[in-house]
């Protein structure tokens, strides 16, 4: 008897799937609860665990794309069940007290006969505990494994050139990217920022931050507070279109973007403005490492009502961020860069950092959008605003 192993629904609007590999091999049992695979969506990484355990029967390789509710395996049930502990365990038991009270025998008579083999291959099935693996470390070891493709979707080469088939993420965001280009009039100021002020705080507090809330405390989590000033400031930036409405949201759910092998993901940070900078930085430290490891959850990715998009950890001292739809706003950071500025009436060299807020224009006029980033140069120059909610 045999169960489907079908691809279960894994998010509102998702409708299909990349097969990225297979944990178990064509023929492997399984136990109950087990990693089978790792399906691939446009937004994010699900495992598909085993109901029931048996011996896998793979119908559908990795690298192809399935719909939900398509049957991809077969589990035969009975096959690949560990059997009961003391089943498994008598005829080894018997065997060895058998050999034990077996008299000696001359050196030329025969050997007693070896214990049959499915003995010892069926015992440590039978008696291994069931553990179930951490999903960071089956994330890491899924990450680590080169993923096998059918030949449908393998690259082909072609002369000079090579053809790869897109995984349905990056789709996905080629599609949002030609989306907001054509549904919103976006239009980026620009402006800089002086990051004397934060890095002496931060290099002063760094120590202390650390042993107090054991996490480290980074420049995100200032823009991030910086930003919701801003958007308090100008509430028309914390909105979207919906036809011809204007919605005008009350809470500051702020998305930050992180860039994994995969592509761009952007979790969010819930309340952003009734949370701490150590809460603020927990938040991010855990989505980082979610996103690297493709544990991002569909919930953890949605209802942003604006993004921050940090290009200067990559070396980029200057672009035009896009918008992610529906919000009206995106901040650009950029690299940090020692230039000469005049202050008071002297130059002088300063750790400075250009910014770019891209807005959708139907909703945010150039003042707005101006006096926003003011507001975060402002808080971003004198931390102590953030700290007096000022």
């Amino acid at each position: 008897m045999s169960s489907e192993v079908k691809i279960p629904a894994v998010g509102e609007s998702i409708t299909s799937g990349l097969i990225s590999v297979w944990h178990k091999k064509d023929g492997e049992s399984v136990a109950a609860g087990e990693a089978l695979l790792t399906l691939e969506t446009d937004k994010v990484s699900t495992e598909i665990t085993a109901e029931k355990a048996g011996v896998l029967r793979i119908k559908v390789a990795a690298g192809e794309e399935v719909r939900i509710g398509d049957v991809v395996a077969l589990l035969e049930e009975g096959a690949g069940s560990p059997a009961p502990k003391e089943a498994a365990t008598e005829p080894a038991e018997a065997a060895a007290k058998q050999a034990a009270e077996e008299p000696k025998k001359s050196a030329k008579a025969e050997a007693p006969a070896p214990v049959p083999a499915p003995v010892f291959v069926q015992a440590p099935v039978a008696v291994a505990p069931k553990i179930e693996a951490p999903r960071i470390a089956a994330a890491l070891e899924v990450a680590s494994q080169a993923t096998p493709v059918v030949e449908s979707a393998a690259p082909v080469r072609e002369g000079r050139s090579t053809r790869r088939r897109l995984s349905p993420l990056r789709r996905k965001i080629a599609a949002q990217l030609v989306m907001a280009q054509h549904t919103a009039a976006i239009l980026t100021t620009f402006n800089e920022c002086d990051m004397s002020a934060v890095m002496k705080l931060r290099s002063e507090m760094q120590d202390s931050f650390t042993k107090e809330h054991g996490v480290k405390l980074g420049f995100m989590s200032f823009f991030l507070k910086a930003v919701v000033s801003a958007l308090k400031a100008v509430p028309e930036i914390n909105g979207r279109m919906e036809g011809d409405d204007m919605v005008e949201n009350h809470f500051f759910d702020v998305g930050v973007a992180v860039g994994t092998e995969r592509g761009l993901m952007v979790p969010v940070i819930r309340d952003a403005d009734q949370k701490s900078f150590a809460q603020i930085e927990r938040d991010l430290a855990e989505y980082a490492v979610k996103a690297r490891e493709g544990r991002i959850k569909i919930e953890d990715l949605q209802g942003g009502v604006f993004t921050i998009s940090n290009g200067g950890i990559y070396g980029s001292l200057l672009s035009t961020p896009i918008l992610n739809p529906p919000q009206s706003g995106i901040l650009g950071m950029h690299k940090i860069q020692e230039r000469a500025v005049v202050v008071n009436g002297q130059v002088v060299v300063r750790p400075m950092m250009y910014l770019a807020l891209s807005y959708d224009h139907r909703i945010v006029d150039g003042k707005g959008a101006v006096g926003f980033l003011v507001r975060v140069k402002e808080c971003i120059e004198s931390p102590s605003r953030l700290m007096l909610d000022l």
